[in-house]
Parts: structure tokens; sequence; C-alpha cells
């Protein structure tokens, strides 16, 4: 009698497989990766030895910001000078509170930050309607992402989850929001101005100028509110050190250009050409892909209605902005596309990449390479081939030029397209 009674439950589980609607079945298959990941943080944490990088040099800068030092140039660690803005310091001493400053306390914290990043990079692509269900699981596998996050502690995935989480409330048109978060985010390491050049763009092509107006005005409020303790006291210190544009990295830890010489690495002509390159780079895809169908830059940008709004601003209008949420109708799609690509461009052309950076862009990774014509197989390889890169330890000429050549590969292909692939429907 019970063996009819299991194929009838059994029967009964598989029809309900089949009502489910796609997006039910991405939910499923989200949740499931979610679990996965998860299990899979927990276990590398209990049984990955933890690497010592900078967590002591950071709870060293948090004592001295909490034992009341609010000159920037006294704030300093075992690795050196504090060179991060202030919500850095902030979070960190929050950090510090919750964890005790016992670093297995803080693997557990940033495993639960691990785990929320990825579930807003998810929600992310499930905006974009770009990936199929199955390659949700590639954000799932970077040994060096899963390294960075809970056997480091690197600030940069604090600065990471921040700058996702405003991706996804610009795709949800919370632009105000967005920029809160957005400028959060710069308070806690400059890298994601990356995003700033592409971000921009998207707010000319979407908002009026009093809106535009207003949401740079809220991030920059952000910053002189998290500055003032410094700002108040020691003005030059803070802007010097938090916002620090001329660092030099050691040749050594390179692991983008590994391949140059070290006299040339270091040299200010080669971060000029890299400069010049970005900048280069921003301009054609901003002409040839990101505003292709508004037949390029300067249509796109609006500027003769920009203008006729000039007055506006005379009138305190931004102000009365701040109080209501932007009407914008950019398509999700579009404004991930944008967002992620200006921000690998400035990946592409940075002058080093530091093993932690990987944290900057990884996750848009099978977003790039799915928003390509690239073959199925060709997409994984690429990816495997970054990947491998960055688990290469110390940095050959032949792992940072693969590195490259696997950057501008992408980077090539998309822009020289002509069709930008379909939407998958997930309703």
């Amino acid at each position: 009698m019970a063996r009819p009674r299991a194929r009838k439950q059994g029967g009964g589980m598989i029809q309900l497989l089949k009502s489910l609607g796609q997006d039910d079945i991405l939910v499923l298959t989200i949740c499931s990766l979610v679990l996965f990941d998860s299990l899979l943080t927990a276990l590398i944490i209990v049984k990955v030895p933890y690497t010592k990088i900078d967590w002591d040099a950071y709870m060293s800068q948090v004592d001295g910001f909490v034992g009341g030092e609010r000159n920037y140039s006294n704030l300093r660690g075992d690795t050196g000078p504090l060179v991060y803005p202030a919500g850095f310091l902030y979070i960190y001493s929050a950090i510090q509170y919750i964890t005790k400053g016992i670093v297995a306390n803080g693997q557990v914290v940033f495993g639960l930050l691990y785990i929320l990043n990825l579930a807003v990079v998810f929600a992310i692509y499930h905006q974009a309607k770009l990936l199929p269900f199955w390659a949700f699981c590639l954000l799932c596998l970077s040994k060096r992402i899963h390294s960075i996050f809970v056997l480091r502690l690197f600030n940069d995935c604090i600065a990471s989850t921040l700058a996702h989480t405003s991706i996804l409330l610009f795709q949800k048109n919370k632009w105000k929001s967005g920029m809160v978060v957005f400028s959060l985010a710069v308070s806690v390491k400059m890298n994601v101005l990356l995003y700033a050049p592409s971000l921009l763009l998207l707010m000319f092509k979407g908002l009026d100028l009093v809106d535009i107006s207003a949401n740079i005005l809220l991030a920059a409020v952000v910053q002189v509110l998290l500055g003032m303790p410094f700002l108040l006291v020691y003005p030059w210190e803070y802007v010097s050190k938090a916002f620090d544009l001329g660092r030099v990295f050691i040749h050594f830890w390179s692991v983008n250009f590994k391949f140059v010489p070290e006299a040339v690495f270091v040299s200010k002509g080669f971060a000029l050409a890299l400069l010049a390159l970005h900048l280069s780079l921003l301009i054609v895809f901003a002409q040839f892909r990101w505003c292709k169908y508004e037949q390029g830059l300067l249509p796109a940008l609006k500027l003769q209605s920009k203008l006729h709004q000039i007055p506006d601003l005379f009138f305190l209008k931004p102000m009365k902005s701040l109080r209501k949420e932007d009407k914008s109708f950019i398509d999700p799609r579009h404004i991930a596309t944008v967002l992620f690509t200006g921000n690998f461009i400035g990946i592409l052309c940075a002058r080093s990449l530091h093993y932690q950076f990987y944290s900057w862009y990884f996750h848009s990774l099978p977003y790039l390479l799915w928003i390509t014509s690239y073959p199925t197989l060709l997409r994984l390889i690429i990816l495997l081939v970054i990947e491998v890169c960055w688990n290469v330890y110390p940095s050959t000429c032949i792992s940072s030029l693969a590195l490259l050549l696997s950057h501008v590969l992408l980077l090539v292909i998309f822009l020289m397209q002509r069709r930008m692939p379909k939407h998958f429907d997930y309703s």
C-alpha cells in the first residue's frame, strides 16, 4: 500500500515543479546557490588558515581614531599610514566593537558580508535578465574571492558590497538612495570612483539638470559629513591622505603589469599614458556603445534641454529635489551594462592591480562575458584564465600578460559586436 502512495507523492512533486514559472525556478536556483555558498564559506573559515595581511593594521588605525586622534598623518598601522577616507574608520570601528578585534569573529562578519554581497549581485543580474539559470553558479566558484573576503578581511569587500548595492538601487529607479550608498562606498575606498564617469552619463541620459545637481550635492554632503571630525581640525592632512590620487604601488605586487620593466612601471609617463587610454576608451564606449541608440554621446547628453534648465538651479530647486525620488525610466540592463563596462575600463587601465582588487570587478565578469556574442565555451575559458591568473602567487610575466590579454579580448569583442544579446524571460 505504501508504494502507490510514494508514486503518487513523487508524481505530485513533479507536477509542482512543472507548474512553477521561470521566475520561481530562478528564485529557487538563487536560494539554493546562496545556501550552497553559505556552507562553502563556513567550511573555508573553519578549515583554511587565516592569512595575516592588513587586519592588524586596520585595528591599529581604528585604535588611534577611537583614542581621539584626528590628524590623519598620525593614524598608522604596521603596513603604513591610513590612506582611506573616513567611512573606513567608522565601519571598522564598528567591526572592532562587534568582534573585540578577534580575527575569528571578524571572519564570521566577513562571511556574512560575502553572502550579502552575493545576494545583491544576484538581484542585479535578475534585474538585467541576461544570464541563463545555470550561469548564476559561476558567481559562487571563485577561490580568490572567497579568500579576499573571509581569509583576508580587506576593506575592498565592504566597498564592493556597497557599490553593488548602489547599482541595484539605480536599477530600481532609486537614484538618491543609490547616490548616498555610492558615496558611502567611496568613503571606504576610492576605487569605487571608477564607476563615476559612466554613472554621470546615466544621470545625464535619464534625469533633468536639477535632479543631477541634487544627486551630486547629496553625494558631496555625505563625504563632508563623514570627514567633518577631521576637516574641522586637520583639513589638509585628511584630504591629502584620504584622497591621494598620486600613490605609486610596488611593482612586485602588480598582478596586471608584472611584465612591464619596473623603471617603466613607476614612471610618470606610464601613468599618464594609462590615464589617456582610460579617458579615450570611456569616450569611445560612450559614443559607440553606451549611447548607440541616441546616435552618439552628444545627443544622449541632451545639452540643449539641460541649458534651458540652468535658471532652475538659482531658485534652490536642487534642494527641493532632495525631498523626492527621481523619475527615470532607464532599462535596468542598460544601467548594469554601462556601470560594469565603465568600471572594467578602469580596471584595464589601472597601473597596478593587487590581489584584493579582484573583488572590484569579479562579480561583473559573467555579465560582461554574456553581454558579448562569444560562444559559451569561449566565455568559460576566458573566465577560467582570468581566475587562474589571479591565483598565481606571486604573479609572473606570463600570468600578468595573460590577464591583460583576456581583459583586452573581452572589451574589444564587446565594442565590435553589432547586436546585443536577447533578454532572458524570467517571468
